[in-house]
């Protein structure tokens, strides 16, 4: 249907122009756009090289990277580099996008990715028509027009989440940017107004949990919000009150580094646009207290902890989510050290399944158990893998009197494995020391049942498990035997020192660091402490601390390079 109303759309003869000459309100990636200008295409993973190539040449090859191509967020990097040489490579790909798929066949027609596309050419209008004729210009406003209509039509058959806020912030901006479009933006502003009510709760979260994709969300609200504002029309209250709610939940969910936590197939996010969206939202307002998102803060100096203390994404919001329960990472000043693997939703089916296992994060499992486990999701939902058999009961809390101590427990273990597992991490005041304490333990009768028949399946062996810290590709880690400890060195200079209490096994093994825009995951190691359950409570003591020589403010002026990637 989307393709049929797309051709409808493409026959209908339509012009329009700018109401008033647009702004660019997305920001780009100058070494990506200079990549782009040379010929070296990097999308997704994917690495093409062809000076003569087009973007659509690899989109019509490439169909792992069509919806993000024809999204257009590449347009969003020419425009960084500026350059003329940058428009003329911007105009050309815009119009071969007229030529091929303009008439409303082939790909690029899904309204998310419409909408995506609406808000570049727009953005960057002046970028693209600059030195263009009439008929040039009118070609780009003619297809401007018909992608509206569409996107009108089409928004509401979408299911309830960020890909409709993509397509209704397309078909508002586009609205109130191109003249006689304006009929379409009173039902868009009242459907967003709907889901800013129902799919943003009173905290400021959303279903999935992912922190990336509530840092898109507020983008798209802070445009719909300007572009009502700039043509005097009125913002309705849900809508502001949505962007008051999830500016803070964000700066919760924001390191020292200024990057997003990565959880939930989210990552870092694009550099700088997290301080521009918070910047352009208005809201000053700090986060409160408790779990954000359902998840946990601790921050000491230099240093930020964040935590995956709730319990994850179900049904079609858990699509792309973790069996990350009680996961961390950590930071200290502009340097990542403890991190998850990150979505390999990128690299392929494979990777996408490996990076949402347990062991992919820094938390204790279940040797070859997850404490939520994939499944296919059915008819209506072909190729996905939902979250199935997750934890019911996840607890996570401040220690009473102790706002430096997180108590955590969840309970994706029981079922199977009668076991439930606690963690209480407790970071000092200066951030120079996170201590750590990992448990699994029968709480009931019902419970040691079921730990009983687990531990006759395994043997005599007990039942295995391993506690995993990631490190980020830049620590540079270093085992000694004489001391089991293991050293991080950060690019900083700074040093970090992991012990514990000699109740495991200490070993440092390879890893890997996925995020968007790398062409291949990145090497990296992890520390494993593991051991064997025998009794109905294990216990596992750690502590991550700072060298005593490791000043508390090192000074830092260099970004951190990924380099070595898997081979």
């Amino acid at each position: 249907m989307h393709r049929l109303h797309a051709r409808r759309a493409a026959r209908t003869d339509l012009t329009t122009g700018f109401v008033r000459p647009p702004e660019p309100r997305t920001i780009g990636s100058l070494p990506k756009g200079q990549q782009l200008l040379q010929g070296d295409f990097l999308f997704s993973g994917l690495r093409v090289q062809g000076a003569t190539l087009s973007v659509w040449d690899i989109a019509g090859t490439h169909a792992g990277v069509a919806e993000e191509i024809h999204g257009c967020d590449w347009l969003d990097d020419l425009a960084a580099v500026g350059t003329e040489a940058a428009r003329d490579r911007a105009q050309i790909w815009v119009n071969q996008w007229i030529e091929r798929h303009g008439d409303g066949r082939g790909q690029g027609w899904l309204p998310e990715i419409v909408g995506r596309r609406l808000i570049r050419w727009i953005n960057h209008g002046e970028f693209l028509l600059r030195g263009q004729n009439r008929a040039q210009r009118d070609r780009v406003f003619t297809s401007l027009a018909r992608q509206t209509l569409f996107l009108s039509r089409r928004w509401a058959v979408m299911p309830a989440g960020l890909p409709r806020f993509q397509a209704l912030a397309g078909t508002i901006h586009a609205g109130v940017s191109l003249e006689g479009q304006g009929r379409h933006v009173d039902p868009a502003v009242q459907a967003i107004t709907r889901d800013c009510e129902t799919e943003i709760d009173a905290d400021g979260a959303i279903a999935t949990r992912n922190p990336e994709a509530l840092l898109e969300l507020l983008s798209l609200l802070n445009w719909t919000n300007e572009a009502l504002t700039q043509t005097n029309r009125a913002v309705p209250v849900p809508i502001s009150r949505a962007i008051d709610r999830v500016a803070p939940t964000l700066r919760a969910l924001r390191h020292a580094d200024g990057a997003l936590a990565r959880f939930h197939g989210g990552g870092r996010g694009i550099a700088g646009r997290l301080d521009q969206a918070l910047a352009a939202s208005g809201v000053k307002d700090l986060p409160g207290p408790g779990l954000q998102m359902g998840f946990a803060r601790l921050a000491g100096g230099r240093t930020t902890v964040i935590v995956d203390a709730a319990p994850p994404p179900t049904g079609a919001a858990s699509a792309n989510a973790h069996a990350s329960t009680l996961a961390f990472e950590l930071t200290s000043g502009r340097r990542p050290l403890i991190v998850n693997c990150g979505s390999g939703a990128r690299f392929g089916p494979e990777w996408n399944r490996a990076s949402r296992a347990t062991p992919s994060h820094a938390t204790l499992g279940l040797d070859a158990v997850s404490s939520s486990r994939l499944a296919a999701s059915g008819r209506l939902h072909k190729g996905q893998e939902w979250l199935r058999d997750t934890p019911d009961y996840v607890q996570g809390e401040l220690a009473e009197g102790d706002p430096r101590t997180l108590e955590l427990s969840h309970n994706g273990y029981q079922a199977q494995h009668g076991l439930t597992h606690a963690r209480i991490l407790t970071l000092s005041d200066d951030g120079r020391m996170l201590a750590g304490e990992d448990m699994l333990t029968t709480l009931t009768p019902v419970d040691r049942g079921r730990f009983d028949n687990a531990l006759a399946r395994a043997g005599d062996d007990g039942i295995a498990w391993s506690a995993r810290f990631h490190l980020h590709p830049d620590v540079q880690a270093t085992l000694t035997e004489a001391t089991d400890a293991v050293q991080l060195t950060l690019k900083s200079g700074e040093t970090w020192v992991f012990r514990h209490d000699g109740t495991a096994k200490l070993d440092l093994s390879g890893s890997v660091y996925l995020e968007n825009g790398q062409l291949t995951p990145t090497k990296a190691q992890q520390v494993v402490l593991s051991g064997r359950s025998m009794a109905y409570a294990t216990r596992v003591r750690w502590s991550l601390a700072k060298a005593q020589d490791t000043p508390d403010i090192v000074r830092d002026l260099v970004q951190a390079e990924l380099t070595d990637a898997v081979e």
